[in-house]
């Protein structure tokens, strides 16, 4: 647990948080808005924190090499939960893009 600094330790530690707390406002807004598509975002979210997830562990084992293989799964969960977020948020912007438009006529 010495590879970091206890500031560092307090960034890593709040991203794993925040992430958290960011995927349960999600799913509660899809309580509201259901038919918005708001839970595919919060899917979409989960790569990108259990890629925190994967930091926070290599460094609490004080960057051991047996355990490089996280630096890889952190790259591919980062990589994918990029591309996630960013299909789920195109789909949400379409999605109200479609519902919204001021040609549409009901």
């Amino acid at each position: 647990m010495h590879a970091l600094s206890l500031p560092t330790w307090v960034i890593h530690i709040s991203s794993v948080l925040e992430w958290i707390a960011a995927i349960w406002f999600v799913q509660q807004l899809h309580r509201y808005r259901p038919q918005e598509g708001w839970r595919w975002l919060a899917w979409a979210m989960l790569p990108a924190l259990v890629s925190a997830m994967c930091a926070c562990t290599w460094h609490y084992f004080d960057n051991a090499p047996r355990l490089a293989w996280l630096v890889d799964l952190q790259a591919i969960l980062t990589f994918v939960g990029n591309c996630t977020l960013c299909l789920a948020a195109a789909w949400l912007w379409w999605r109200g893009r479609q519902r919204y438009r001021p040609d549409r006529i009901d």
